[in-house]
């Protein structure tokens, strides 16, 4: 009976091991992960890594001919477009190791076990107007801290 048990066991640590050897591979090819994207007049090249954050930025001296907010606009969205590669990469990354059926976009963003409602921002709360006689305003104890109206 000791050599079933300690059969089970060496049988769980090594799937433990491989578990965590994929995992590792998984988090070197993340990474690794790099994306570019180039705007249509190739002016500005974005580069990004793994989790989309800006590592490089090419402008060419076209770029500068272009007003200061134009060339903004056009970083921006390089950038987000590179992004959006890189996170296509991410999720074609985790897709081989996840359970069938899981999103990998709704993992990466922390949304992949909550249901649509959870996910929805509060709704907005109004404002109560303001109404010259609100009398909750007013510090009925301390006369000299109650607002006066100008006559």
């Amino acid at each position: 009976m000791t050599t079933d048990h300690r059969a089970q066991v060496d049988e769980l640590l090594a799937d433990y091991r491989r578990s965590r050897d994929q995992l590792a591979s998984v988090h070197r090819d993340l990474a690794r992960i790099s994306a570019s994207a180039t705007s249509p007049d190739g002016s500005v090249t974005a580069v990004v890594g793994p989790q989309g954050g800006l590592t490089d930025l090419e402008l060419t001296p076209d770029a500068y001919r272009m007003r200061p907010e134009q060339l903004a606009q056009v970083i921006v969205r390089v950038t987000q477009e590179a992004a959006a590669k890189a996170a296509e990469r991410a999720y074609k990354t985790l897709t081989p190791v996840l359970p069938a059926g899981t999103d990998p976009a709704a993992l990466v963003k922390g949304t992949a076990d909550l249901r649509p409602e959870e996910i929805a921002p509060p709704a907005p709360t109004r404002a109560r107007p303001v109404d010259d006689e609100d009398f909750e305003q007013r510090d009925w104890l301390n006369v000299e801290a109650t607002p006066r109206r100008s006559r």
